[in-house]
C-alpha cells in the first residue's frame, strides 16, 4: 500500500508540473515513469532502498524523495507545488476530461477555480470564450461533472474495503473484543458507499470505543458516547461504530445491514405473524424475545432462511425465500481461472511468466492471456505477427506449468463491428474476447449493431467490459443492451462481469438480466498489475448480488468444460442456460 500511496503522490506532482507553462516535460514524464514503476513494483520501495537496491527508472533524486515520504508522510516540494495554485484547481482535475492543460487554460482565462464555477461556465455559455471549447465540449463536461459529484459523494466498493480493513483488524485487537462486522452497503457490496458501518460485541465497551476514536486514520471524532462514536476518515468518509449486547448482536447485524426496503418487507411479514423485529431481536405479542443474537435466529423467527446480505435489496429475495426458494449463489473458491489478463506485451506491468506464476499460486486450473489488439495503440496493442509470437511463446512456456495457459486477446470490435485481427488468426487463439475500445459517442444504433456483429462472430467467445463505463469519469455508451444479451444468448457467448473496481461493468442489475435470460458469464479481474488478480473478489460479489450461481459463470467450469464450452459455445449453451454441472 505505501508504494501505491507515493505513486499517487508522484501522479499529483506531475499533474501539478503540467499545469506550470514552462514546466520540462522530461521531468513530468520523469514523475509518470516512477509512479508507473511504483504501482508494478512487488516489493515495497521504501525497504528496497534502504536496503541499497535500485529501483529502474527512479534516480537519486526521486529516490530521496521517496525516503522523504517515509520519514514525513509527504514531500516538500509536493506541497511547494500545492501552495502554488488554488486548491479549486487540482480540483477540476478529478472532472473527466479535464486534464491540466484544460485546468490552466480555464483558470487563466475565466478565473475558474472550482467545480461549482466550470458548471455554472458551462452552463451559461461563458465556457465557449475559452480556445478549443465548443458546444459538444460543454455538453460532455455537464455530463463529467454530474459524474463527479456522484463519485465524490460516495466511495467506490474497493476503496470501502481497503478503508475498512485495517479499522476491523484494529477493533478485533482491542481488549474484550468478541466479533467485529462490517454492516450497511458496504457488507451488501453495493459498488459504491456512502458510510461506513461497523458493529462490535466487547465485555469491555470503553476499550473498543477509545481504539476507534484514536485510530490514526481519525480527522475528526464527530460523536462519541457509551455505545457508539462516529469519525470522520481522513479520506473524508464517515465511519459508525456501535457496540451491542452479544444476545442482541444478529438482530443489530441485520437491522444495520439493510437495506432499508429489504428491512420494511421482513418487518411488514413479521407484523403479519403478529411478532415485533427491530435492532435488537424478534419478539412476540406478550413482549418475549424469540431470537437476536445471530442473523440466522432472526431470519428463522420469522420462518425464513438466512438471506445472503447481496441479495437484500427487497428485489424478490423474501418472496423467494417463503416459495420455490433461494438460488444458490457463487464464491469465490468456485473460480477456477481469470479469463482477463494483460501482460508486459501490451499494457501489463508484468511479464508473461509472472502472470503464469501468479495464477498458479492461486490455485487456478486455467488462466487466458488477453493482450490489446493493434488498434488500441495506447495500450501497445499486438500486430498479428506479435500475437503469434506470443502464442509460440506460451506454448514453450506449458511443459513447466501445471496451471493451463490459454492464448487470447483482447480484440477491439471496429466501427463497423469487424474485429480488429485477420480470421485466421483468431482461429489460432483459444479464447477470444471482443471489446469496444474506441468511438465511445456512437450513436445507440451503430454501436448496438456493431456490437452484436461482433457476438456472432464464431471467433468471439467474451464480450468484456459490456457497457464501456469507468465508475464516475465514464458514463456507459448508448446501447441497446437487451438485443445485445438477446445476441449473446442466441450464440452461447458470455458477458463479463468486469471486476476491476473502476468498471464493474456489467452492473449488478445489467448482470441479474442476463441471468434472467440465461446468458453465460464470465466473472473476469482485467489485470494490469498483478495485485489485481485479487480483485476477483469484487466481481464474484456483483454477481451474488444479480443472484447468479456457479453454473451460469463458464470460469467456474472446471478446465476440460471450460474447453468444451470455448470450442463450442452454442453446442454448451443450453447446458449453461440450464444450470449444468460446474464440475
Amino acid at each position: 500500500m505505501r508504494n501505491l500511496e507515493i505513486a499517487e503522490l508522484f501522479h499529483e506532482m506531475a499533474d501539478l508540473l503540467e499545469l506550470r507553462p514552462a514546466e520540462s516535460v522530461f521531468r513530468i514524464r520523469a514523475y509518470r515513469r516512477a509512479a508507473q514503476q511504483l504501482e508494478g513494483l512487488a516489493e515495497d520501495a521504501v525497504d528496497a532502498l534502504a536496503a541499497g537496491r535500485k529501483i529502474p527508472g527512479i534516480g537519486a533524486g526521486l529516490a530521496a524523495q521517496i525516503r522523504e515520504f517515509a520519514e514525513h508522510g509527504t514531500v516538500g516540494e509536493l506541497e511547494r507545488l500545492r501552495q502554488d495554485l488554488p486548491r479549486g484547481v487540482r480540483q477540476l482535475m478529478g472532472v473527466g476530461g479535464v486534464g491540466p492543460k484544460t485546468a490552466r487554460l480555464v483558470y487563466e482565462r475565466l478565473g475558474i477555480d472550482s467545480v461549482e464555477k466550470l458548471e455554472a461556465a458551462c452552463r451559461s455559455g461563458a465556457i465557449a470564450t475559452v480556445p478549443g471549447m465548443r458546444q459538444r465540449s460543454c455538453e460532455n463536461l455537464l455530463r463529467a461533472i454530474e459524474a463527479w459529484k456522484l463519485r465524490t459523494a460516495r466511495m467506490p466498493l474497493a476503496r470501502a474495503l481497503d478503508l475498512a480493513g485495517p479499522i476491523v483488524q484494529a477493533l478485533r485487537a482491542a481488549p474484550g473484543t468478541r466479533e467485529v462486522e462490517v454492516a450497511g452497503s458496504l457488507r451488501r457490496r453495493c459498488e459504491t458507499v456512502g458510510d461506513v458501518d461497523l458493529l462490535v460485541t466487547s465485555e469491555r465497551p470503553d476499550a473498543a470505543l477509545e481504539r476507534f476514536a484514536t485510530l490514526p486514520q481519525v480527522a475528526a471524532v464527530l460523536v462519541r458516547g457509551e455505545t457508539k462514536c462516529s469519525i470522520r476518515h481522513r479520506e473524508g468518509i464517515q465511519v459508525d461504530l456501535r457496540v451491542v449486547a452479544p444476545d442482541a448482536f444478529g438482530a443489530a447485524l441485520q437491522y444495520f445491514t439493510g437495506s432499508q426496503a429489504h428491512n420494511i418487507r421482513v418487518r411488514e411479514l413479521a407484523v403479519r405473524r403478529g411478532l415485533k423485529v427491530n435492532e435488537y431481536g424478534v419478539f412476540d405479542a406478550r413482549g418475549r424475545r424469540l431470537g437476536g443474537a445471530t442473523e440466522a435466529e432472526v431470519y428463522g423467527a420469522l420462518g425464513l432462511p438466512w438471506i445472503p446480505a447481496e441479495l437484500r435489496e427487497d428485489t424478490g429475495e423474501v418472496e423467494a425465500a417463503l416459495g420455490p426458494g433461494l438460488p444458490e449463489l457463487v464464491e469465490p473458491g468456485q473460480i477456477r481461472g481469470d479469463l482477463h489478463a494483460h501482460t508486459d506485451w501490451s499494457d501489463g506491468h508484468h511479464p508473461l511468466e509472472a502472470l503464469v506464476a501468479a495464477a498458479e499460486a492461486r490455485g487456478y486450473e486455467y488462466v487466458v492471456v488477453s493482450d490489446h489488439s493493434r488498434s488500441t495503440t495506447i495500450a501497445n496493442g499486438l500486430e498479428p505477427e506479435r500475437v503469434r509470437q506470443q502464442i509460440r511463446r506460451i506454448r514453450e512456456l506449458q511443459p513447466r506449468h501445471r496451471v493451463r495457459i490459454l492464448a487470447g486477446s483482447e480484440c477491439d470490435i471496429l466501427a463497423d463491428g469487424s474485429l480488429d485481427l485477420p480470421d485466421d488468426l483468431l482461429a489460432e487463439l483459444d479464447v477470444v474476447l471482443a471489446a469496444v475500445h474506441s468511438r465511445f459517442r456512437q450513436p445507440g444504433p451503430e454501436m448496438t449493431a456493431r456490437i452484436c456483429r461482433a457476438l456472432e462472430h464464431p471467433a468471439v467467445r467474451v464480450l468484456v467490459h459490456p457497457t464501456g463505463r469507468r465508475l464516475g469519469t465514464r458514463e456507459p455508451y448508448e446501447v441497446d443492451l437487451e438485443r445485445v444479451l438477446a445476441t449473446a444468448r442466441a450464440h452461447g457467448k458470455a458477458v463479463e462481469i468486469n471486476a476491476s473496481p473502476e468498471r464493474l461493468d456489467l452492473k449488478d442489475v445489467h448482470a441479474r438480466r442476463a441471468r434472467d435470460l440465461g446468458v453465460p458469464v464470465a466473472i473476469a479481474t482485467d489485470t494490469h498489475h498483478l495485485r489485481e488478480l485479487d480483485h476477483m473478489a469484487l466481481g464474484v460479489a456483483i454477481a451474488r448480488r444479480a443472484w447468479i450461481g456457479p453454473a451460469q459463470v463458464v470460469n467456474a467450469l472446471p478446465l476440460e468444460g471450460f474447453l468444451a464450452w470455448a470450442r463450442n459455445p452454442a453446442e454448451a449453451r443450453d447446458s449453461l442456460a440450464r444450470g449444468g454441472p460446474s464440475g
